[in-house]
C-alpha cells in the first residue's frame, strides 16, 4: 500500500514539474524555447507610458497585443555574431543577437517599404523624435492621405515614425529601409499599407539605446 500511494505522488510530482515547465516557457516559430518573458522587466511597467520623453508615449494595453510580440528573450542559433540585428519580416519578428545563443526579440509591423529589402546593412543614422517623409511611391498610391506631407513632417506625437528611427545603409547609400516606432501599437505582428519595419514606442526606445552606429542589421 505504502509503495501505491509512493508510485501515485511520484506521478503526480512529474505531471506537477511538467506543466509548470510549460508554463514558464513557450516555443518560437524556430522550435526553439523561449525565455519566460518577466526574465526582463513586468511587462506593465515595461510598455507603461514614458513622461521623461520630449513627446508624449502612451503606454500600451498589452491585452489587446499577441504575447508572441511582446519583448522577450530567447533561444536563438545564429551564424551572426552578439550586437547584430536580424529583421524577419515574414515572421515579424526583430532579435538583437546576444551572447550564449541567445536574443532579444521584439514583435514587429510590416509595410511594404519593409519588404523590398533583404540583405545586409548597417546602422549609419539613428534619431530621436525624427523627420519624416513619405515616399514618392506612398505618395503614388494614397495621394490624399501624404501629399500634404510631401516636404516632410517634424517630430512628434503623431509623426508616423514615432520616437526612434534607425536607417539602414549599404555601401554608404541610403537603402530607405527604416526600423521605427508607431503610434499605432495595433498594428505590430501585421502587414500595414506602408512604411518599413516598425515597433512599438517602448520597445524601438529599448532597442535604440542598445544598438550603436555601424551595427550590422541582417534582413531575411
Amino acid at each position: 500500500m505504502i509503495d501505491l500511494l509512493s508510485q501515485r505522488a511520484r506521478r503526480v510530482f512529474a505531471v506537477s514539474m511538467l506543466s509548470l515547465g510549460l508554463a514558464g516557457c513557450s516555443v518560437t516559430g524556430d522550435g526553439l524555447p523561449s525565455v519566460e518573458r518577466s526574465a526582463l522587466q513586468p511587462q506593465a511597467a515595461y510598455y507603461a507610458e514614458r513622461p521623461a520623453e520630449k513627446f508624449p508615449v502612451v503606454a500600451v494595453d498589452t491585452s489587446q497585443i499577441d504575447a508572441q510580440f511582446l519583448k522577450q528573450v530567447v533561444d536563438y542559433r545564429s551564424p551572426h555574431p552578439p550586437g547584430t540585428v536580424v529583421v524577419d519580416p515574414h515572421r515579424r519578428f526583430l532579435y538583437l543577437v546576444e551572447k550564449g545563443g541567445k536574443a532579444i526579440r521584439y514583435g514587429v509591423g510590416v509595410g511594404r517599404e519593409g519588404l523590398a529589402f533583404a540583405g545586409t546593412g548597417t546602422v549609419q543614422e539613428k534619431r530621436e523624435w525624427p523627420h519624416w517623409t513619405p515616399t514618392a511611391a506612398m505618395i503614388a498610391r494614397d495621394p490624399k492621405r501624404y501629399a500634404k506631407w510631401a516636404a516632410g513632417m517634424e517630430g512628434g506625437a503623431a509623426n508616423p515614425l514615432g520616437a526612434r528611427a534607425l536607417y539602414l545603409f549599404k555601401n554608404g547609400q541610403d537603402t530607405r529601409y527604416r526600423i521605427h516606432g508607431t503610434t499605432e501599437p495595433d498594428s505590430i505582428g501585421k502587414a500595414v499599407s506602408s512604411g518599413c519595419i516598425r515597433m512599438m514606442n517602448q520597445d524601438v526606445i529599448d532597442l535604440y539605446g542598445r544598438v550603436p552606429l555601424g551595427a550590422r542589421v541582417v534582413v531575411l
